[in-house]
């Protein structure tokens, strides 16, 4: 085949694909194609090759805009995760979870610890990999739940906004309990967890103990009604005390001075 004649080929593959939306194929084509000839491939092998070029990187780019959506303050992996630096988590059961088994089944997650035992960065890493599930999600913290709520009844678009917080397939919801609620605010937090229940999966964590949660929601009985829907069939995972980010910090700085 001639440069000429494989010039044009390559030019009319680009337009092909520019047709069908094939970006990846368009780029790929013709790398492939000389790869295939080297190697003496089959048609197909080249064909299958191509395909899956084409797929994988839809798949790639659709996590990446499924996470950007999800609006995480930080993309925390469970890869990233020091499971070493944190013995006493359940890592065999933390990692069952990213599976997302537990979504299909609408079953909560609850993180429960103090500040800097690692909640939110395992509450995002399953909220990653839910993402790369093909999983609609949301990454929230209760307090800016409740602001987006009353903001909404102020403009009398509460029930629309209500109705899109209940419609991800995973919602996470970090630092329940750490700023008090008025009660009209933990009123409409309660209708979206409730809306939720047994329908859609939600994850929370929290640095209280559920007997401590009356102390940021006024109304007993309602926080009883909410600890119900949010316990029912929950895995509930204890972080603990020690604050994984200082231990973390003086493991390094033990390091560096080891390397002194």
């Amino acid at each position: 085949m001639s440069a000429d004649t494989s010039t044009m080929q390559a030019a009319a593959i680009r337009e092909l694909c520019k047709s069908l939306h094939l970006p990846t194929v368009s780029m790929q084509a013709m790398r492939l194609a000389e790869q295939a000839a080297k190697e003496k491939q089959s048609h197909l092998c080249f064909l299958e090759a191509l395909l899956a070029a084409e797929v994988e990187e839809r798949e790639q780019n659709g996590a990446a805009r499924r996470i950007k959506e999800a609006h995480f303050p930080k993309v925390k992996t469970m890869e990233d995760f020091d499971f070493q630096s944190a013995q006493h988590l359940p890592a065999t059961l933390i990692r069952q979870l990213s599976e997302g088994g537990y979504i299909g089944k609408s079953e909560p997650v609850i993180f429960l610890g103090d500040a800097g035992t690692g909640k939110t960065h395992l509450a995002t890493g399953l909220g990653v990999a839910a993402c790369r599930q093909r999983r609609r999600v949301r990454f929230t913290t209760a307090a800016e739940m409740v602001n987006e709520l009353v903001e909404a009844r102020h403009n009398n678009e509460l029930n629309r906004v209500t109705a899109r917080w209940t419609r991800y397939e995973l919602l996470v919801i970090d630092e329940m309990g750490y700023v008090a609620l008025a009660e009209a605010g933990a009123e409409m937090l309660f209708q979206v967890i409730a809306g939720r229940a047994e329908k859609a999966a939600v994850i929370v964590t929290t640095n209280l103990p559920f007997s401590e949660w009356t102390t940021v929601f006024p109304n007993a009985r309602l926080c009883k009604a909410l600890l119900d829907r949010l316990t029912d069939q929950a895995h509930i995972i204890e972080t603990g005390k020690d604050s994984y980010r200082f231990l973390r910090t003086m493991a390094k700085k033990r390091g560096k001075g080891a390397n002194a």
